[in-house]
């Protein structure tokens, strides 16, 4: 089938108690290794490009890259998602290029004008039956062109449960990005987190059956850190969302967890640790396919953190 939108997706995992992820694609052994372990869970997939990710790769390749997953895996429902948009004309871009859903991150705005931005990429998108997702509330932490407040700050930042309601009604926004205690980045704690399930409820109860997205919600799993820091890396305070706290958003309001930071993790450890045992290698297939083997494990992991195993089929 051709890619789709995210609509019924967020439908049923609402209705199931369930997160989909979304997962940042940058080039072939990460894409690869996200649909892999997606067709073996039988589990419905976004796929996100970054402004990051499209100045790297550009976006033509990233779509080719896409469209094999889409082809390979006709039972596989695929979303193409523009992940953090700067403003209103990379969104109609997005939507131009072939995007099914598209961000627009206008939260460092003021509120007005945050809605003002979001309703205007809102109508360019319906009109071409894109949905979007947009933001309110701050993160923390830094992640490519992203840079959120500082971690002493993120509780200061969170989303107001009753502007959420007036921003959604006034915005028409298809599911909306919450500051819930989340942070973005390898470097998100000092110490473990405690995520606002709280304010979750609160907005569920003020816009029920409303879709919300998970940011800054990679684990940081020390496993990789561990081989990262053992073969020469220095990342000693690295810390992220526990993945009891994501599998509980997941159970409530939240339709799509974000995860990237946990994908350079996981390839860049297995990197290392070849390049540590195997000091004469140079063959480019012989470090990154054991990446890309390690991508899976791990997707394949964290799919069934959001519980969305085995339902691909219900979100065609």
């Amino acid at each position: 089938m051709p890619l789709t939108g995210t609509g019924k997706m967020f439908k049923k995992a609402l209705k199931g108690g369930y997160a989909v992820g979304a997962f940042n694609v940058n080039n072939m052994e990460i894409t690869q290794g996200i649909a892999e372990a997606v067709a073996e869970e039988n589990a419905p997939l976004i796929l996100q490009i970054s402004r990051g990710a499209r100045s790297y790769a550009g976006i033509r390749y990233l779509r080719a890259l896409i469209d094999v997953v889409v082809a390979e895996n006709p039972g596989i429902p695929v979303a193409m998602h523009l992940d953090h948009g700067d403003d209103f004309e990379i969104c109609r871009q997005c939507v131009d290029d072939g995007f099914t859903s598209v961000m627009i991150d206008a939260s460092k705005k003021p509120f007005a004008e945050n809605i003002a931005v979001t309703r205007k990429v809102v109508e360019y998108a319906h009109a071409h039956n894109v949905s979007v997702e947009a933001e309110l509330g701050q993160l923390g932490g830094i992640e490519e062109d992203v840079v959120g407040v500082s971690m002493d700050d993120v509780g200061k930042h969170l989303t107001d449960p009753a502007q959420a309601e007036e921003f959604v009604e006034k915005s028409g926004c298809d599911s909306l990005a919450v500051a819930v205690g989340t942070s973005h980045g390898a470097y998100k704690f000092k110490h473990e987190p405690k995520l606002a399930f709280d304010v979750i409820e609160r907005i569920s109860e003020r816009i029920p059956g409303f879709p919300l997205v998970l940011h800054g919600a990679s684990s940081v799993l020390r496993v990789f850190v561990d081989i990262i820091n053992k073969y020469g890396g220095d990342m000693p305070h690295a810390m992220g969302v526990p993945e009891s706290a994501i599998s509980q958003a997941a159970g409530m309001a939240v339709c799509k967890v974000n995860i990237d930071t946990d994908l350079r993790l996981a390839l860049t450890a297995k990197i290392r640790e070849v390049f540590a045992e195997e000091p004469a290698q140079f063959d480019p297939r012989k470090y990154l396919g054991p990446g890309r083997e390690a991508i899976k494990d791990m997707v394949k992991h964290k799919l069934r953190v959001l519980g969305c195993t085995q339902k691909a089929a219900e979100c065609l």
